[in-house]
């Protein structure tokens, strides 16, 4: 049986990479690539694919959100993140998303195949350093706090959108908005938008690019 995948991650020569590792197996085919979340998802939906290798950090829809959609987009596929970020936190929010594999961009090579087949065969996998991590403690993480809506401000305000887009962006209006802000604020205890922006970063939802 040939396992299809679908291959996301916003940096080109990476994925590239990646997709030509996964393809020197004789029962990988990668049957489509995105560049961004919202695309992961479209995608997925649309061919409905066995295995989802996923970064995190990705404009315009993060790797976790996209991951959330998937389970009721394409139910079927399961997803792998492919990530630079090592925070137990984050490790174990993407699995608390539905993900089924999580392994380092740093270490992965060949654990890219491993994971794929292990998944594809109903196995979670985690990658070399990911273990220890992701079992490192059971207390929930800050973003458990948060609504959907609430982490879905905290990107884009995080990311630097106004307001206004970002209330456009979500079909709110832009006192909506600054409520969500405030509130999403009020329950991480952070006081000010520099602190939100670290804390996006921190926890994959955004990146410095």
């Amino acid at each position: 049986m040939v396992i299809s995948v679908l291959l996301a991650d916003d940096h080109g020569v990476l994925r590239d990479g990646v997709r030509r590792l996964l393809e020197s197996a004789a029962d990988i085919k990668v049957v489509a690539v995105a560049d961004d979340g919202e695309e992961a998802v479209e995608k997925a939906a649309a061919l409905q694919p066995d295995v989802v290798v996923m970064d995190i950090s990705m404009p315009a829809l993060n790797g976790l959100e996209a991951t959330r959609r998937m389970a009721d987009r394409a139910p079927a596929a399961a997803v792998v993140i492919l990530s630079m970020h090592s925070s137990p936190d984050l490790i174990r929010e993407a699995f608390v998303a539905g993900a089924r594999g999580y392994l380092l961009k740093e270490s992965a090579g060949d654990e890219v195949v491993k994971a794929v087949h292990a998944v594809a065969a109903g196995r979670r996998f985690l990658g070399d350093g990911v273990a220890d991590k992701v079992f490192a403690g059971e207390s929930p993480t800050p973003l458990d706090r948060l609504t959907q809506r609430e982490r879905d401000v905290l990107r884009l305000v995080a990311e630097g959108k106004s307001n206004a887009a970002t209330a456009a962006r979500l079909g709110l209006s832009p006192r909506s908005v600054e409520t969500y802000r405030l509130r999403l604020m009020q329950k991480l205890e952070i006081q000010d938008l520099p602190s939100l922006v670290k804390f996006a970063i921190r926890h994959g939802m955004t990146t410095l690019e």
